[in-house]
């Protein structure tokens, strides 16, 4: 009798499936575009583009493997590269569930519960988008005041402040040296923005984890 496939191993094969499949469409994308409105780039000139920018998303992307997967688990993490915008919205959604059920992203139940976060997450997010597009003229007026400028700019520093909280409070030895690394590179490189969170995230994860490794080493944690 053939041994019923796991949790985990029906996670990592739709995985892979869904994964795949979503790099197909991504890539028939610009393909059918081009085929119908018959615009072909310029190929010399689009390798050398890829040359010049794809090895930073490589090493990127390599990064944010390692940095998001134990923090995701295996099924939040397939699902959050599939739906994208990570470190600004799935992250902190899985993280804050599983803070509240008080979960391990290492366990099979914050694998469930990092899951059934990003999912939501995704559908609302898709819910929403669906309205903005609807509702995007009548609105157009209100979103655009001037008075609301430094509330949209202030949404995602509260979203991670929040969550900072929680983690800071629990882990304070450790928190220390992230904090100080990231002040230091936002306040003294001026190129460092809010458009490079993202790339960011993953330094700051890498540089505490060997943080912690020193520490753990010399018996302060």
């Amino acid at each position: 009798m053939k041994k019923p496939m796991s949790y985990l191993d029906s996670v990592h094969r739709d995985g892979r499936i869904w994964g795949l499949f979503i790099c197909f469409l991504i890539v028939c994308f610009p393909l059918a575009v081009s085929v119908l409105f018959g615009a072909f780039p310029q190929w010399e000139a689009l390798w050398k583009g890829l040359l010049a920018t794809a090895p930073m998303y490589w090493a990127v992307g390599i990064i944010e493997i390692f940095t998001y997967i134990p923090m995701l688990g295996a099924g939040g993490a397939y699902l959050s590269f599939v739906t994208g915008n990570i470190s600004n919205l799935k992250l902190p959604c899985a993280l804050d569930a599983m803070e509240r059920a008080n979960v391990k992203a290492n366990s099979e139940e914050g694998e469930i519960i990092s899951t059934i976060a990003i999912a939501v997450s995704s559908i609302v997010t898709t819910v929403i988008v669906i309205l903005g597009v609807i509702l995007i003229v009548p609105l157009s007026p209100i979103l655009e005041a001037p008075v609301l400028d430094p509330a949209f700019d202030q949404m995602l520093p509260a979203l991670f402040g929040g969550l900072a909280v929680v983690f800071v409070s629990k882990n304070r030895k450790l928190s220390v040296a992230p904090i100080v690394l990231m002040l230091a590179l936002f306040i003294f490189v001026p190129a460092l923005n809010r458009d490079t969170v993202g790339i960011m995230v993953p330094v700051g994860v890498l540089f505490t984890l060997l943080v912690a490794r020193i520490m753990y080493k010399k018996g302060m944690l």
